[in-house]
């Protein structure tokens, strides 16, 4: 299935709050000659309150299509509309929020001194400021660290700050670029919930990631990359399902149960039967023992039968 077949079933009710026409970038050499196309011409809307995904390898356009959208760079063809207008258009700035791939903070600053600082260059008043500051400190669990240096931050922590500092200005349209880099499973659960939070609370996020989980988990929709080109675009929940495989759920089924609904499916000509316990992932699983840990210290977590319990 290619984007141009299904893009029209993919819309969904709303106002369009981001535009790609016929977009492009190509970059050239000192001679005007091509030397790299980033970007092939893409065609997109992003509606209010949605939260969507840019995919695709390292490399595919992702970060190239949020620079153009932002107006950061200058497109080769077509244009790209930020609330109806250009995007190069600095009085949408306000309305927006921005975490970048790599965060350019100052590391001589603390949590607090960060966020009133770029609270001062919206124009915020000092009041506001504190607030503001003081609530996404704990909305990112920075809270026992926010009287600490930047430079003695973690990766991990550092894109937490980078997060809290592009929500500053309560933006209307959220654009994260590799928002779960650097974090480990937990904060990267916490991350998801954050942004899947932001969307309860009436935003709209445009999320870049080649983390297939990462996108799974919280995005509506999501446009596939791939050499700078769209592949694919449409709903998560559409896009993944299989429709030639039909799957039962069900608890306290006996061995009997289990051989008659097999019995059943096979004289229905059914091919392929699996019947067995499901899986949970491995982030569900990790978080599952970290969770039981703290709850109870010292003791080994028991998820199944072949897991021994601590004496």
């Amino acid at each position: 299935m290619h984007a141009t077949a299904n893009a029209a079933s993919t819309r969904i009710a709303g106002e369009v709050v981001v535009e790609a026409r016929n977009l492009s970038k190509v970059y050239r050499d000192f001679w005007g000659r091509s030397k790299k196309t980033a970007l092939k011409p893409l065609d997109l809307d992003i509606r209010r309150g949605e939260i969507f995904g840019l995919l695709g390898p390292n490399g595919s356009g992702k970060t190239t299509t949020l620079k153009l959208l932002l107006g950061l760079i200058f497109p080769t063809s077509g244009e790209a509309l930020m609330f109806g207008r250009p995007a190069t258009d600095v009085t949408k700035n306000g309305r927006l929020g921005y975490l970048p791939e790599e965060s350019y903070l100052y590391k001589f600053l603390d949590a607090e001194e960060t966020l009133d600082f770029y609270g001062r260059l919206f124009g915020m008043p000092p009041a506001e400021r504190q607030r503001r500051a003081a609530a996404l400190i704990e909305m990112v669990g920075l809270s026992r660290d926010r009287k600490r240096q930047l430079r003695e931050y973690s990766k991990g922590m550092t894109r937490r700050i980078g997060v809290a500092q592009a929500l500053i200005n309560d933006p209307e349209l959220v654009l994260l670029d590799e928002p779960t880099s650097g974090l480990d499973p937990i904060g990267t659960r916490e991350m998801k919930d954050l942004i899947i939070d932001l969307k309860h609370r009436g935003k709209t996020v445009i999320m870049c990631s080649h983390l297939l989980a990462d996108v799974e988990d919280v995005c509506d929709r999501i446009a596939v990359l791939h050499q700078g080109e769209l592949k694919e675009l449409g709903r998560v929940d559409d896009l993944l399902r299989l429709t030639g495989v039909t799957q039962i759920k069900a608890s306290g089924i006996t061995a009997g149960c289990r051989d008659e609904v097999r019995a059943v499916l096979e004289r229905h000509g059914a091919v392929g039967i699996e019947i067995g316990n499901p899986r949970t992932t491995l982030e569900d699983l990790f978080l599952d023992v970290v969770r039981d840990t703290e709850a109870r210290p010292g003791r080994r977590a028991r998820r199944g039968a072949d897991s021994p319990a601590a004496e």
